[in-house]
């Protein structure tokens, strides 16, 4: 998916918050599987609906999936989403001099133990 800079825009500000930038982070090591707002809420030390709100700004900009599984709902890294934003910041870095960006370039996410089948 191609990424634009008003959503870009709104993934940096998404991120530019404390506890989302953390479960953010937690969700990307997490994997594909993903955890439920609960979880995620006692990782990052906030309150059930704090974490909700946060996941939600998460989800709005990109950043992130949810399924439900029964009564609970997962959330996880939207790696397509993730991986966007990176080509979108580095998308003519250093107009592809690959001493400055060479292995980022077009490279697809490295990590292949979390990547979804498609």
């Amino acid at each position: 998916r191609t990424m634009h800079s008003e959503n870009a825009i709104a993934a940096f500000a998404a991120l530019a918050q404390p506890t989302r930038l953390e479960a953010f982070r937690a969700l990307i090591e997490a994997g594909v599987e993903g955890m439920t707002a609960g979880v995620l809420a006692e990782t990052c030390d906030a309150s059930g609906p704090v974490m909700s709100f946060h996941l939600k700004e998460l989800l709005r900009a990109g950043l992130l999936k949810s399924r439900r599984d029964g009564r609970q709902i997962y959330y996880a890294a939207d790696y397509a989403g993730v991986q966007s934003l990176i080509d979108f910041i580095i998308k003519d870095c250093c107009k592809s001099d690959p001493r400055c960006c060479g292995p980022f370039v077009g490279a697809p996410l490295q990590n292949s133990e979390h990547q979804e089948a498609n």
